[in-house]
């Protein structure tokens, strides 16, 4: 009989965390064609939003790691669940777009202190670390599988402000849980100063070691995809293939369950085969999903796009722990902290492109074009096994 430990006690609240901070977010996906028609702005406008919002969520990435260093992942981790239930409540009352705008970067910047934060924590705590790293992840796609479908269904009954203040309802009591559950622990630097931790010469040096700037780069490619299909998917199919838009809420539901169903097993495989094997793997998969979606008609069509995305784009639960390979354990927090933010940030541009290019040329181009970028980091992870390249 299997006993219940308080790793997986860390585990489970870390991962309920990261459920409440994406919900938040991806709330605001669904009602986008709300949002447009509201307040009388184009999809590219959005993207300057959404993209705006992830750009401070992973900017948040470097600082929440020095802070956590400094005073210790429970509270940083708090400060990012309480922050978001406050930011959601402030961006369902926005009044203008404008302030929607700030809004949705005030979301982005509280709910992007956790990500680097758990992951490190987690790190500390478990030594098969993709499989636990899997685990967590599996919180975005959970979040993705109940709030979109509740967000479309309340903002035809309630309107979209109800249907973003249910980031707030889904982070106040994983607040309370994550607050009685999880003990304090001790911060890897509480007598260095957070200046310090900020000079430029030793942030250069991390990021220009080869291992670490090949995996940057690909993530740069990767999270520009998920960005773009985080904030678009359901516009996509509502506009290009002709879908209502609670159908098109339950198919973004469904790739996010997909998503959080194999989260574990990606990690999993990428204990056992490499980390290199599967995200080549992950990203083949990705393009045939964008291909279904784009070339194929049909419902099975569509079906199967979804099981392929799904598994496809959680390549993170593969890619991520790369990173951590590469990284002493006093680096891990304010490290992974920095290559988050740097690839996060020029990922989150995915957003803004994607609505521009759907503006400009249509669905179809705008999402070949990630399909293609995908490719190029199959090509990249292909190259660099074939002539044992070492990045």
């Amino acid at each position: 009989m299997l006993r219940w430990r308080y790793q997986e006690t860390v585990l489970t609240m870390c991962t309920l965390a990261f459920l409440a901070t994406m919900a938040a977010r991806l709330v605001i996906s669904p009602i986008v064609p709300r949002l447009t028609a509201e307040f009388g702005v184009s999809n590219s406008v959005i993207g300057v939003a959404l993209t705006g919002m992830w750009m401070a969520y992973f900017l948040s990435q470097f600082p929440s790691g020095v802070f956590a260093d400094k005073y210790g992942e429970r509270r940083v981790i708090l400060v990012a669940v309480g922050g978001t239930a406050v930011a959601s409540a402030f961006l369902a009352i926005a009044p203008v777009f404008p302030v929607f705008v700030i809004g949705t970067i005030v979301l982005g910047a509280v709910a992007g202190l956790h990500y680097s934060v758990a992951t490190s924590l987690l790190t500390r705590t478990y030594e098969e670390i993709g499989a636990a790293i899997g685990v967590h992840n599996s919180g975005g796609p959970i979040a993705g599988l109940v709030a979109p479908p509740i967000a479309a269904w309340v903002a035809v009954r309630y309107g979209w402000r109800a249907a973003i203040a249910i980031g707030a309802v889904v982070a106040v009591p994983i607040f309370v849980l994550f607050a009685r559950s999880v003990r304090p622990i001790d911060p890897q630097r509480p007598d260095q100063a957070i200046a310090d931790r900020l000079e430029l010469g030793p942030l250069v040096d991390l990021l220009s070691r080869p291992e670490i700037a090949f995996t940057v780069v690909l993530a740069v490619l990767g999270d520009f995809v998920w960005q773009a299909v985080s904030s678009f998917l359901p516009a996509f199919l509502v506009a290009y293939r002709g879908q209502p838009e609670t159908t098109a809420s339950l198919v973004f539901g469904g790739y996010f369950i997909v998503q959080g169903i194999t989260q574990v097993g990606v990690g999993a495989a990428s204990d056992r085969y490499g980390r290199q094997v599967v995200t080549a793997v992950c990203m083949a998969f990705s393009v045939a999903g964008f291909a279904l979606l784009i070339a194929v008609p049909g419902p099975v069509a569509v079906v199967a796009a979804v099981l392929l995305l799904g598994i496809g784009l959680g390549w993170g639960a593969a890619l991520l722990p790369r990173f951590m390979d590469h990284l002493s354990a006093t680096e891990r927090s304010a490290g992974f902290g920095l290559v988050r933010t740097v690839y996060g940030v020029l990922g989150a541009l995915g957003s803004v492109v994607t609505g521009t290019l759907a503006d400009l040329f249509g669905w179809a181009v705008s999402f070949g074009f990630l399909a293609a970028l995908l490719g190029v980091v199959f090509a990249a992870l292909v190259v660099n096994r074939a002539f044992s390249l070492g990045y």
